[in-house]
This record gives structure tokens, C-alpha cells and sequence, in this order.
């Protein structure tokens, strides 16, 4: 099986893209700090706990994202993932090298994440997204550090629409896979 990484800033298209990348027959992993947000919405809390309390909760639901397809055959896309929310944690509480390769040797992805880089054009907030534009930007920069930290190689997707986003995601994966 295979694990796919989509991540960046919000607001870049992620959502949209696995939504397409379903559509295709794909199985994917959706965005755990949206669904925390929807869900204390409804039940009248703040959008987000404190710093850590958040990155905890999406931790805890990343992986048991990660745990509910370990047995997956094929493709699976995440939106998101363990390491988004390690990146989170470690900005609260940097994590020591020992630790992190712990999670890392636990929680393992292919070695290539698509990043979907700020497109101002498209970025919109809403209920669950109530940060400015430069706010994404700034998560994004924060996202490619974490992932060359933890040995990933980035893949930024295009700004295309989304059917061209999701044959320029395929279409790398093939080339890797056929390389």
C-alpha cells in the first residue's frame, strides 16, 4: 500500500483535490482539524482548544486515520497527516530527534508529499477557516521546513485546475513508481 501525503497551508485546494481524487476510485484519509472544528462548533465550544490541546486532538485522530487503513490495498491519500500534527506539537513543544524518529519510524509515508502551495485566487475562509491569507502562507513555509526535516521530498502541485491537479498527482506518482 501506499500512503500519499497531500498537505500545505489551508485554503490551497487540498479538500478539493482528494474529493476529485475519490471520485477516481481512490481511498482518502480527510482533514482531521477541520472535522475537530466542525464538531466544537456544534457542540458551542471555541473553533480550537489551546495550542497543544488542538494538536493533540488532530494527532489522535490522524492516527487513527493512519490505523483504520494500515490493512489498505492499493493507494491511500491522506489530507494531512501524523505529520502535520507533529509539526504542530513540535511548535509548541519542539520534539527531541529520539522522539521524532520514533514517529517517524512508527508512522511512515512515501517519501514524496504533494504540497499545494497558497493560491490567493482561491483561498476563502469560512466557518472552520478563519485565518488570513498570510497566515496560510506562513503555515505553508512552516510545512515545507517540517517535511525536509523529517527526509520527505517535496512535490509542489501546480496551480491548475483540479482535474490537471489530480493527472499531474498521478501522473508523478506513475513516473516514481515507473522509475
Amino acid at each position: 500500500m501506499s500512503r500519499i501525503v497531500i498537505t500545505g497551508g489551508p485554503g490551497a485546494g487540498k479538500t478539493t483535490l482528494l474529493t476529485a481524487l475519490q471520485a477516481r476510485g481512490f481511498a482518502i484519509v480527510g482533514d482531521s482539524a477541520r472535522a475537530i472544528i466542525q464538531d466544537r462548533r456544534r457542540r458551542g465550544l471555541s473553533p480550537r482548544p489551546d495550542p497543544s490541546g488542538f494538536a493533540n486532538e488532530v494527532l489522535r485522530m490522524d492516527i487513527a486515520g493512519y490505523t483504520q487503513h494500515a490493512a489498505s490495498v492499493g493507494t491511500v491519500f491522506f489530507d494531512r497527516c501524523v505529520l502535520d500534527a507533529l509539526c504542530m506539537l513540535d511548535q509548541v513543544t519542539p520534539l527531541g530527534a529520539a522522539e521524532l524518529g520514533e514517529w517517524l519510524m512508527k508512522y511512515r509515508f512515501a517519501p514524496e508529499v504533494f504540497v499545494l502551495p497558497p493560491w490567493e485566487e482561491i483561498y476563502a475562509t469560512d466557518a472552520e477557516r478563519d485565518h488570513t491569507f498570510a497566515h496560510a502562507m506562513s503555515v505553508n513555509g512552516t510545512l515545507l521546513e517540517w517535511y525536509r526535516r523529517c527526509g520527505y521530498r517535496i512535490n509542489e502541485v501546480p496551480r491548475l485546475p483540479v482535474a490537471e491537479r489530480c493527472d499531474y498527482v498521478l501522473q508523478s506518482l506513475s513516473n516514481v513508481n515507473s522509475g
